[in-house]
């Protein structure tokens, strides 16, 4: 900062105090790498778009956006942003096919991205929202190899963004995945996209999993102005010296709930269960029983929240207890489990009753070629994988996921292959 000034501001935000659309922009941006600021509409720093928009013709709605020195959008999407930072699919070219195809760029996926470019595939990697999934709104990741010190999702991310395209891969963010049409007989795979079509020999789904909606009306209304899913960095510096909730007993959450204790005046967790044990490392746990600005509120769940133009209040049910207790928040931070993402696959591919994806031994036997079963992480159509969260399974780890990812991009070489040799012997 230079007098209060940031030195660098590639995306402007003006918008008024409270405006529930920032925080997604925001916390898209940071994950991207992107600097930026966000100024209320009567600040100094943001005249010059408000200048830009009039003399465009802009109708003026909040959040207003200006990108560098080059365009100003009313109230975009993120997908506005991707496309202004990064290469669109329509990049790849009408007809070509890329070697192996990667849907999602969480851990699982960007592992994928980094051995199979590194390796010689031609690789594409489409991402619906930013680089690094669920585990790219991690605040700090302690048990990752490597890192005795803790990464934060974002920083592992990027890093990882940046290996795969050194190495050649071609990463789309923002980019959303809406159909897919299985290739047979030699014919490639065709992913459809916001962007337009990509087709490839192999595709590899690491899609992985969303945060389940904590379903309370009251508390959705408050989303982007107090209340997230996940646990954005972002988020954490507006709650300094306040007091937050963190709703879900997992590992995300007991690392949001210690990364806020260094902002927040107090942090509560809030579980269902009896306590942590069955479901959060024992690192984690002893972490949290160690830090005195952590308590724990078992048996227990937010059934309500009020506010004027953000949070201020949350209303906990102590379900053994019978009662409710309402208590000042000034933010509630939900990670609440697993949703699978694969809406787009459509009924192609075997999926289990929770629509997570079979791979291997799994894959129902009407699938199997010859009696064998499909490879561990090959799925029920041939020349489609999966890796990480979204395999039903899976260890649901960060480590995992990318042991997974790169342990896909053998099975895709032995597929290829295949693939050029049964096309060679039938004389295509």
């Amino acid at each position: 900062m230079v007098g209060g000034w940031p030195e660098i501001e590639l995306v402007n935000i003006v918008a008024p105090a409270g405006d529930p659309n920032v925080g997604v922009l925001r916390d898209f941006l940071d994950r991207q790498g992107i600097p930026m600021g966000v100024w209320p509409p009567d600040a100094p720093h943001a005249a010059k778009t408000l200048e830009m928009a009039r003399s465009q013709g802009i109708e003026i709605a909040y959040p207003l956006v200006r990108i560098a020195e080059r365009e100003v959008h009313a109230n975009p999407d993120v997908r506005v942003l991707g496309r202004a930072f990064g290469a669109t699919v329509d990049e790849l070219g009408e007809g070509h096919v890329v070697d192996l195809a990667i849907v999602g760029a969480g851990p699982a996926g960007l592992a994928a991205a980094v051995y199979g470019a590194s390796e010689g595939l031609s690789t594409a990697v489409i991402e619906a929202d930013a680089v690094g999934g669920q585990a790219g709104t991690s605040s700090m990741i302690r048990n990752y190899l490597g890192f005795p010190r803790g990464i934060s999702g974002m920083r592992l991310a990027q890093r990882a963004r940046f290996q795969a395209t050194r190495f050649g891969a071609g990463i789309y963010s923002a980019t959303e995945v809406t159909g897919f049409t299985p290739g047979y007989r030699g014919e490639p795979h065709v992913l459809q996209t916001d962007d337009g079509p990509v087709c490839a020999r192999a595709v590899l789904i690491s899609t992985g999993v969303a945060y389940r909606r904590l379903g309370v009306e009251e508390v959705e209304g408050f989303v982007g102005r107090g209340v997230y899913y996940g646990a954005a960095s972002s988020a954490a510096r507006e709650c300094e010296g306040g007091h937050v909730l963190v709703v879900g007993g997992g590992n995300s959450a007991g690392q949001a709930a210690i990364h806020l204790s260094r902002f927040a005046r107090s942090v509560s967790i809030v579980v269902r269960r009896d306590g942590l044990a069955e479901t959060m490392s024992d690192y984690l746990i002893r972490e949290i029983e160690a830090n005195p600005r952590i308590v724990v509120k078992t048996n227990a769940e937010i059934v309500g929240a009020s506010g004027t133009d953000r949070l201020q209040h949350v209303t906990i049910r102590f379900n053994e207890k019978d009662q409710e207790l309402t208590v000042p928040a000034c933010g509630l931070f939900l990670l609440l489990g697993a949703h699978p993402c694969v809406d787009w696959l459509d009924g192609t591919v075997a999926r289990d009753e929770r629509g997570f994806v079979l791979t291997g031994r799994d894959v129902p036997a009407e699938f199997w070629s010859e009696g064998l079963p499909p490879l561990p992480q090959a799925t029920s159509v041939p020349g489609v994988f999966a890796a990480g969260d979204i395999r039903a399974g899976s260890m649901k780890r960060v480590a995992s996921a990318s042991g997974e990812g790169a342990a896909a991009v053998p099975l895709v070489h032995q597929w290829i292959e295949a693939l050029g040799t049964a096309l060679g012997s039938s004389g295509v």
